[in-house]
């Protein structure tokens, strides 16, 4: 007597029916403590992020209909925070590495739409006066509204004919801009620069230089290393200071300026997909650009979670400035008497 065999509905069992979900990881199932070993972040953190892009993550599209905003953002966590497509963190959820991939480009795309929610400068004149005292506070430097510097990110190489990628130390990178207030909150964050660009053009082209000089310039400036040009709204070290005024100056700067150099060292800790130890970002300039913008919206609001992580520095790809540079000195003579303004008044 023959046996009658059932005929299993493949996609059903992949991706279920019309929009349904397939539940392949339960966040209730799991410890804090597991969550974060694995994916970063603990819970509430991770319950945010699925408010926060779950509609987002929802559209139907026949690919990823099937998997869960909450598996979607977890596989991509997994991959910011250790750089890897491992299949143990897919078996984790649930999931091939196919699908791990399509799950980081579409969260990467989800921030990435959010990056000007979560980085921007104050408006309010509370908000701003407030910054500028917290940063006061750390060493005595007046009227900063945020320190600036760049980084930069390996990544593959895009295109052999393409040298614009490749910087002074043979590596194809990305240069980012970065502005961030005293607790490393990122104010600014510009990701798609190309390597071979020195610091202080990246900064010329940015649209942080226009938005400084057309809007935020007269209520404060930024503090900058020696590789940028001395502004109106951009104060720098002096290049040989000679009186006490002037060495006070420079250490004051220096103290304050640091902050950005730890916020670096946070993010690449934090999100090691950005620190080479897993080599290079496989994506092009702009995939990789988006990636790393989507992690600096991350470490925004995992400060606005109370999750500070002042860390030691690390080893990486994703390290300060560089450049070799030359101290420049500005031919500004407004910016120099600016500066020297500043350190008649406060330093002297």
């Amino acid at each position: 007597m023959a046996v009658p065999i059932a005929v299993l509905d493949c996609d059903l069992l992949l991706y279920g029916r019309g929009h349904r979900t397939l539940d392949r990881f339960k966040l209730e199932d799991v410890t804090d403590e597991y969550l974060v070993s694995t994916y970063g972040f603990p819970r509430q953190f991770i319950c945010y992020l699925v408010d926060l892009l779950g509609a987002t993550l929802s559209r139907p599209t026949q690919r990823s209909r099937a998997i869960s905003p909450e598996t979607q953002i977890l596989a991509a966590l997994g991959f910011y925070t250790s750089g890897s497509f491992q299949t143990r963190m897919g078996d984790a959820i649930g999931i091939s590495q196919a699908s791990m991939s399509r799950c980081v480009a579409n969260v990467t795309e989800a921030l990435v739409e959010r990056a000007s929610q979560f980085i921007h400068f104050p408006k309010d004149k509370a908000t701003v006066q407030t910054l500028k005292e917290d940063f006061y506070g750390l060493a005595g430097m007046p009227g900063v509204l945020g320190v600036v510097d760049c980084t930069h990110v390996a990544i593959k190489a895009p295109n052999a004919e393409d040298l614009s990628y490749v910087n002074r130390k043979g590596l194809h990178s990305l240069n980012c801009l970065m502005v961030c207030d005293s607790r490393g909150v990122l104010l600014c964050a510009e990701t798609h620069w190309p390597g071979s660009l020195p610091d202080c053009t990246v900064l010329e082209q940015a649209a942080l230089t226009s938005q400084f000089e057309t809007e935020l310039h007269k209520n404060g400036w930024l503090l900058g290393d020696s590789s940028f040009l001395l502004r109106t709204w951009l104060m720098t070290p002096l290049h040989i200071p000679e009186t006490p005024a002037e060495y006070r100056y420079n250490m004051a700067h220096s103290a304050t300026h640091n902050i950005i150099e730890r916020t670096f060292r946070t993010i690449r800790s934090r999100f090691r997909c950005l620190d080479g130890s897993k080599g290079t970002l496989q994506y092009s300039p702009e995939k990789s650009s988006h990636i790393i913008l989507a992690c600096c919206v991350l470490h925004n609001i995992s400060l606005q979670h109370g999750l500070d992580l002042w860390s030691a520095p690390a080893t990486g790809h994703m390290e300060q400035s560089e450049e070799e540079y030359e101290q420049m000195e500005s031919v500004d003579s407004e910016a120099c008497r600016v500066r020297q303004e500043l350190l008649l008044t406060h330093f002297s």
